[in-house]
């Protein structure tokens, strides 16, 4: 028996984690990116690479071609990541033709094609928030107006229709991760860019707030245990560890070795200027640091449950600090990070390799 697996997004920081466990395995990969994106990552991982766009249905037609395959016995995995995260507070046309009419397409072309399981990767943003500190678990209808947000209400959309797919044939398990954080981010992910501006010295200031980030291997590892057991037409929640944001820069400082300070925003400052943030990073045609939206998801309950997933799909998130030591571990291999802003963590890392 042959196995497949197509997955769209393939550059980007969850796509990608997750072809470097395929890559491990006996299993053919197809991974869909953008016409201008390069491929050059994606073959140095032995990935057969197609060039397309969720958008535009006709270019979707040679991933899921799978005649020159002779195994009768052929079986087909979909792993649909591709979408735009977004912080932004205002609704762009982009965001519902990527999320919504993108995933409707890729739907469609695996419900034609007959796959034995579709993945979907939502977001807990899709899920109706509870007062906090409730605990939120997974839920069984998902609606744009049941939450808050431009990003949030295309997932919720998004995730209704994948569902709504099932009664037809469609053999969907969709999956909820929290903020995903973690190496092989090649993109400009907000947490990345936080994370990697605060150890150059150039992010000076933070807000207070908590939420749960998890480990992008974390989720990989999830998804690929989904396709095997987990349960059709089910709803996990894949998430990690809750923190509060000076933790998380404390955790930071601490790996760094080096006295990085950082200013806190009062909560009403960082409202009263968010919007002017949100157009300077624009006008810099970079992701914002904080935005109206970011600073509500801080503010908002992220008690997030992941028990299902730990009972059926044996899921395991690591902790804080191993995720954020690999991350910084990356970031100075990719030449992110100066390395005199953390020469302590640089000499450790040599020290451990001797020690090995």
């Amino acid at each position: 028996m042959t196995k497949l697996f197509i997955i769209t997004g393939a550059n980007g920081h969850l796509g990608n984690t997750i072809i470097r466990l395929l890559s491990k395995q006996n299993v053919l990969i197809r991974g869909l990116i953008l016409p201008s994106d390069s491929d050059k990552m994606l073959k140095a991982l032995g990935v057969d690479v197609y060039k397309g766009d969720v958008r535009n249905p006709k270019s979707l037609e040679a991933i899921f071609d799978t005649s020159m395959i002779s195994d009768e016995d052929l079986e087909v995995y979909v792993i649909h990541t591709a979408g735009i995260v977004s912080i932004s507070q205002k609704k762009n046309p982009i965001l519902e033709a990527v999320n919504v009419n993108g995933t409707m397409n890729i739907c469609d072309f695996a419900l034609a094609h007959h796959v034995h399981r579709f993945i979907y990767v939502s977001s807990v943003h899709a899920i109706p928030e509870l007062p906090d500190p409730e605990i939120i678990k997974e839920a069984t209808i998902f609606s744009p107006d049941l939450v808050h947000g431009a990003y949030a209400k295309t997932k919720a959309t998004a995730t209704q229709y994948v569902l709504s797919q099932i009664k037809f044939g469609l053999n969907a398990i969709v999956v909820h991760p929290s903020g995903i954080i973690g190496p092989y981010d090649f993109g400009k992910a907000h947490m990345t860019m936080m994370i990697e501006d605060y150890l150059n010295g150039f992010l000076t200031s933070r807000i207070n707030g908590a939420y749960d980030f998890v480990d992008v291997r974390d989720v990989a590892s999830g998804i690929l245990q989904a396709t095997i057991s987990g349960h059709i037409g089910s709803c996990y929640i894949l998430s990690g560890n809750r923190v509060d944001l000076k933790e998380l820069f404390d955790e930071l400082k601490l790996l760094s070795g080096k006295k990085l300070k950082i200013n806190v925003l009062p909560m009403w400052f960082a409202k009263l200027t968010a919007p002017l943030a949100e157009l300077f990073y624009k006008f810099r045609k970079l992701p914002p640091i904080y935005t109206p939206y970011s600073l509500y998801t801080l503010e908002s309950n992220s008690h997030f449950s992941n028990e299902k997933a730990r009972l059926e799909l044996n899921y395991v998130p690591r902790s804080l600090n191993e995720t954020l030591h690999d991350t910084i571990t990356w970031l100075v291999s990719e030449n992110r990070i100066k390395r005199h802003h953390v020469i302590h963590f640089v000499k450790s890392l040599k020290m451990n390799k001797k020690l090995k």
